[in-house]
Parts: structure tokens; sequence; C-alpha cells
């Protein structure tokens, strides 16, 4: 990748290998100090003000993580394919030359946007393509700037991937300038910062909860304080929920604590893979103050996911599950909803105890699925499991949901519209809801 070199302003020679070697052993020392810190601080979380400081130590974690990363990558140079997951896989680099049209992405940033890597790098024209309608004139605005005033280029804007997945995207770059001046070609380091931005508005909205509801400390009650879209239960770091989807299915799911203080946390989501690409999904909540707010759904959920695997079908897991929590210190399964849904013939098969039944909204419109243990849905169907404590005596407010639920583009979108919805609504439990979306 060239790039434009002022006579005036040499370019300034790498560090020594010492000299970053050294800043990288301060940044993991800090990043220590501060994960100890954090880790000391748990119990505070609770609150509205733990929650607050528990999403700042998040957010230092994950700028010093970032910096270790790429302080590792100034050392020993780009990485020819940087592991998945790794802070490094979210930033690539890309150069687009005016003169001849061509345009060179690394194989990064054909990852950042959900792209083939054997597909034609896009142009500057065919770039806004894949860009958030609404971010593309900040996009336009920035190209032509450094193009036409040959200005740098520094700035952010959302792209949808092939999946329906939006990434929010930041574009650092400079014009490359020929012998007379003109603009000959563009250059620019990409960087997907979704995680980041995410971190971000979780301290952003803890504090603006924490000024709008501040809460004495002898009250006892808990806030749901954190953004709506990222809240994790308290079990969410001992299960890994699928949400790079499953055949068939794209799925997302949210939690909502309750809005009182509540001795026990017994909801519980969950989308387990079966064999022939079958998915089983599944919300409940376990019965009464001894649902542990850690271990009781983890353990609820490992058990069910081996009744599952094991052939156990939608109807006869309750009574199965019934059977095994006898033998344990957990409460009853006080209700619980279980969907077995085969992608090959788009067919779900559900059974309910004590529980609301799934919602289909197809075509703008909405309906309980009750009165039927087996029903066929269609591509673009947008299926909604939720706990009782969701909408309490309110079903009419949820199927109102329909007509903004119809444009949705992706299951996580579903998700943020019902928790947003719902999310100031008074409930004296938590709540779970999970959206699977049926994809073509």
């Amino acid at each position: 990748m060239s790039s434009h070199l002022s006579a005036d302003h040499p370019a300034a020679q790498p560090p020594g290998r010492g000299s970053v070697e050294a800043l990288i052993s301060q940044a993991r020392r800090l990043r220590g100090d501060v994960d100890a810190v954090r880790r000391d601080s748990q119990d505070d979380g609770t609150d509205p003000r733990g929650r607050w400081q528990r999403a700042l130590y998040d957010l230092a974690l994950h700028q010093l993580s970032d910096i270790d990363e790429h302080l590792a990558q100034l050392r020993d140079g780009p990485a020819p394919v940087p592991r998945p997951g790794s802070l490094l896989s979210r930033v690539g680099s890309a150069e687009w030359n005016l003169l001849t049209d061509e345009a060179h992405w690394s194989g990064e940033l054909f990852r950042i946007l959900g792209r083939d890597p054997a597909s034609a790098p896009l142009s500057l024209d065919e770039l806004p393509s894949v860009v958030l309608a609404e971010d593309r004139p900040k996009l336009t605005a920035m190209v032509t700037d450094c193009l036409v005033d040959a200005r740098p280029i520094d700035g952010e804007f959302r792209v949808v991937r092939p999946d329906d997945t939006v990434r929010t995207v930041h574009m650092m770059g400079e014009p490359v300038l020929d012998a007379d001046g003109s603009t000959a070609s563009m250059w620019a380091v990409l960087r997907d910062v979704s995680e980041l931005r995410r971190s971000e508005r979780v301290v952003s909205e803890t504090r603006d909860s924490l000024r709008r509801q501040p809460l004495p400390a002898d009250t006892g009650q808990r806030a749901a304080v954190e953004p709506r879209e990222a809240v994790p239960p308290p079990w969410h770091g001992l299960l890994r929920f699928p949400h790079q989807g499953r055949p068939g299915l794209d799925l997302a799911a949210g939690y909502l604590p309750s809005t009182v203080h509540a001795p026990g946390c017994g909801a519980w989501y969950d989308a387990c893979p079966l064999a022939d690409d079958e998915t089983l999904l599944s919300v409940g909540d376990l019965a009464g103050p001894g649902a542990d707010a850690t271990q009781g759904p983890a353990t609820l959920i490992g058990a069910l996911r081996g009744l599952a695997s094991a052939g156990t079908r939608p109807a006869r897991l309750q009574d199965r599950l019934d059977r095994l929590l006898e033998a344990t210190a957990l409460p009853p399964v006080r209700s619980a909803l279980y969907c077995g849904y085969r992608p090959r013939t788009r067919a779900l098969v559900w059974a309910a105890t004590g529980h609301p039944v799934p919602v289909l909204f197809r075509e703008g419109t909405g309906h309980g699925l009750s009165g039927q243990a087996e029903a066929p849905l269609a591509a673009g169907d947008l299926l909604l499991l939720h706990t009782g404590e969701l909408a309490p005596a309110d079903v009419r407010r949820l199927l109102s949901l329909a007509p903004r639920l119809a444009g949705v583009r992706s299951a996580q979108d579903g998700v943020r519209i019902v928790t947003e919805e719902f999310g100031e609504s008074p409930r004296q439990a938590d709540a779970c809801v999970l959206v699977a979306r049926v994809t073509p």
C-alpha cells in the first residue's frame, strides 16, 4: 500500500524492537491490574452504580487488549492470516487507483465486509452499495473531500453484510498525489469497531440511567441500566449461544432484569443444535426464590441440551426434565416453551408448560400459535419466544409491534424493537426474549 509523503516531513522511523516490547509489557501489566480490580468489584454489579462501573472496566479492558494486539503487530509485522476472532482480524486495508480504476483490498477487509475473498474488490463508486442508507452521505462526503481537496479521511459508517448483520467501520486514509499534485489514488485502513462502540454505549447508557434514576442504597431495587440489546444474563459466560445462527435460522436473544429486587433469577433462553441441522429453541423460568442467578439456568440448560441431543422430542422434554431436577437442589420449572425446527421442511414442532405460546409475525401481522403442536414456517417469518414476565397480560401490545417487525433485516433488530418497547415496563422477575428469523 503506497502513501504520500511530503518532502518537508520525512517518514518517521519505526521504533526499535526493545522499545515496543517495553510498551507491550506496560499495556499487559496495566490490563492485568484493571482486570484484577474488575474481578474484585463483581459484587457491586447488582445496583445501577455497580453496573456502570463494571461497564467502564469492560471498556477499558477492551481498549487495552486492542492496544496490546496492535503493538504486537508493530513488533512482528503483519500476520499473513490473523487468527479468527483476534482484534487484528478486524483491521483491513484498501487502495483505489484513480488512473487505472483498479482496487486492491487486503484479505481482512473482505472478511470485515463479509464478502468472498475470491470476488473482485469494490470500486469507490460501488462501495456505498454495502453501506447503510443513512450513512452513505457521510461516506460520500469523506471520499469527495479526499479526492477533490486532498483531505485525510477519518470517520465512521455502518455496513450491511450479506448475512444482514450490521457492523460499524472506522475508516482512516489519505490521498496519494502524483508529480503534478493531482490525486492519483486513495489508500485507507478500515477497522471493525462494532464491539468497541457497543462497549462505549454500555458506559454511556448506564451513566445516563444512573443520572435519571438515582436509587438509594437501601431500597433494594435493581435497575436494568445497561443498553437493552447488550444486557447479558448472569449465566451468560457459562454457556455459549449460537449468535451466528443455525441452518435456516437467524437467531438473537435478549435479557431484561427485573425492576424490583428479586431473590433469584431463573429465566433462561437457549438454542441447541441437534442432528440433521435441527435446532431446539427454548425459553422458560424456574419457580421460587431458590433459583440461583448463575448456576440454576446454566445447570438446567445443560440438562435440557443433553436430553434433546439424546433424541427426546419437545412434547416429552418437560416430563424428562422434571425427573432429572428431582435429584438436584434446583427448584422445579415453573413454565417453559420448547420448539424443534427442521430447516429442510421448515416445520416447527412445539410444546408448552404453563407458558406463553410462540408468536409468529408474517407479512406485517402477528398471532399466537395457540392450539397447535406443529406449524409450517416460511422464509422471512419472525418467530418470537418470551418468558411470562416480558409482557404480563399485554399480548395486544406485543402484537402491535408487527408493522415494525415486518421490515427488520435481522433477528437482532427484532430483539432490539421488543426490548425497547418493554424495557421500562415493571417486572417482578427477570424476562427473556428469543427471536428466530427464518432465512431463505
